[in-house]
């Protein structure tokens, strides 16, 4: 006898499908949901709080035949929900209730997705690990002995553990890509100002991106164009039309020209041959792969560093007793040391010696992207140095995001698009490993149009052959 499918395991296109066709109903839907979600939250910690009206909504999107039929969506938790509970994983929100949605989740919910919950994050999305979460570490659905990446771990662990249909994040470099990755799922980060900052606790407001994870590049597809768009509440949104990006699914790779960085790099021998691997994948599919030469990743450690520590010295300093109810004592250690970083920075005497020395290296390295788009439509690198690290592997470690996140450092400051994909599971740990696909700013179709080719071509997306 066949066994039944959980319908917790469908990708959103799929439960789209069977929604409308009413091969699925929402009640099937949402009791296999809650059922991973009984099973697992309480181990893996994916969830801070659960929506008490998620079901309601659904019903109510379903019959008004909205895109996305009432679909269970996981969003990230400094993240603003109108009436449920947004802490960025800090004591400080930890009884802060927004009484209006970030834009994100206004479009969200227009599409038709429902707010299933708020995912755990590391506090403040200070972090690569989802430790520093002032609610406790997430864990890896792949292998609970390991962590699932940050910030956005929680929204990546929820989609890898089937506790949603899709998830929303945001990276300010690699807090969307880096956990995708280490949860062997699909993490999108748009070009910067494609998706609204709003309503989203500011971390970096420079580079801060809110964007989808998912259990597929079509999925990631369908989420990034209900998302996107000018918003007349944030100034930062760009004026380009959101084009229709499921046009770019089918278009293959024939042709494209791929640069292949960063794999001389110290510490990726034992990534490198999957990341090879996967180009060979492409050079059959008729793409035309060459080795390029890009400025050093580990200058944008520095940039990011200063640059990023400097806005989170003036984003948090909003965050008092007053508006919030709890004081700025509440903050965490990794908080903590981020403000006195960033204050010393923009202080007088050394902002001319450390932020705009970062800034003018930023302008280089946009520059050195120009240089190489001029040559490929797109970049192709690892997207972390290795797997998922264990358990308290951030311990005594004050740069352990920095370095985790080098690869993708580069694209976040100079705020171009890209996309990570799952490109190889170890049988021993049943961890994975990613693949980072970066194109010029606002041509999301390029990585999405290569990421989709590369997951019908081969066997490392957990879900692809769902049917």
């Amino acid at each position: 006898m066949k066994t039944k499918t959980s319908a917790a395991k469908l990708t959103l296109k799929q439960t789209l499908s069977l929604l409308k066709s009413g091969e699925l109903s929402l009640n099937e839907l949402y009791q296999d949901v809650d059922e991973a979600v009984e099973i697992s939250n309480k181990k893996l910690n994916i969830y801070l709080t659960l929506a008490d009206d998620a079901r309601k909504r659904a019903d109510k999107a379903l019959k008004d035949k909205t895109p996305w039929l009432g679909v269970p969506i996981a969003v990230k938790d400094n993240i603003c929900t109108k009436d449920l509970r947004t802490t960025a994983s800090s004591t400080v929100l930890e009884n802060f209730v927004p009484q209006f949605d970030a834009t994100v989740s206004k479009r969200l919910k227009e599409a038709g997705g429902v707010v299933y919950g708020k995912t755990n994050l590391d506090a403040w999305a200070h972090g690569s690990s989802t430790e520093t979460s002032q609610f406790g570490r997430t864990l890896n659905p792949r292998n609970p002995e390991h962590l699932p990446g940050g910030s956005s771990g929680g929204s990546a662990a929820a989609v890898a553990a089937d506790m949603c249909i899709a998830a929303i994040g945001t990276e300010t470099a690699g807090s969307i890509r880096q956990p995708a990755a280490w949860c062997g799922v699909v993490g999108l980060k748009p070009t910067y100002g494609r998706v609204s900052r709003f309503g989203i606790a500011a971390m970096a407001s420079s580079t801060d991106s809110p964007g989808p994870l998912t259990k597929t590049t079509e999925d990631a597809t369908i989420v990034l164009y209900h998302l996107s768009g000018r918003d007349p509440l944030e100034a930062t949104t760009g004026q380009q039309e959101v084009p229709d990006f499921t046009k770019a699914l089918e278009k293959g790779v024939k042709g494209l020209r791929v640069g292949y960085l960063y794999h001389d790099i110290e510490g990726l021998e034992k990534v490198n041959p999957y990341i090879e691997a996967a180009l060979r994948v492409l050079e059959d599919m008729g793409a035309e792969v060459e080795s390029a030469k890009a400025m050093d990743p580990h200058h944008a450690i520095s940039v990011y560093t200063i640059v990023q520590r400097g806005e989170v010295s003036s984003n948090l300093a909003r965050y008092d007793g007053i508006r919030y109810g709890h004081g700025r004592d509440m903050f965490g250690d990794e908080a903590k040391r981020r403000i006195m970083l960033g204050t010393y920075t923009l202080s007088k005497g050394y902002a001319d010696q450390y932020y705009n020395t970062a800034q003018k290296v930023r302008t280089l390295f946009r520059k050195d992207f120009q240089r190489l788009f001029e040559r490929y439509d797109i970049l192709v690198s690892a997207t972390s140095p290795g797997y998922a690290k264990k358990v308290g592997a951030t311990e005594g470690s004050a740069m352990f995001g920095e370095l985790e996140d080098m690869l993708l450092e580069p694209s976040s400051i100079t705020g171009l698009p890209g996309i990570s994909i799952p490109c190889y599971r170890d049988p021993n740990t049943n961890l994975f490993l990613g693949m980072n696909i970066v194109a010029p700013m606002w041509r999301e179709d390029l990585v999405i149009q290569t990421a989709h080719a590369y997951e019908m071509h081969t066997e490392w997306n957990s879900w692809r052959n769902n049917k």
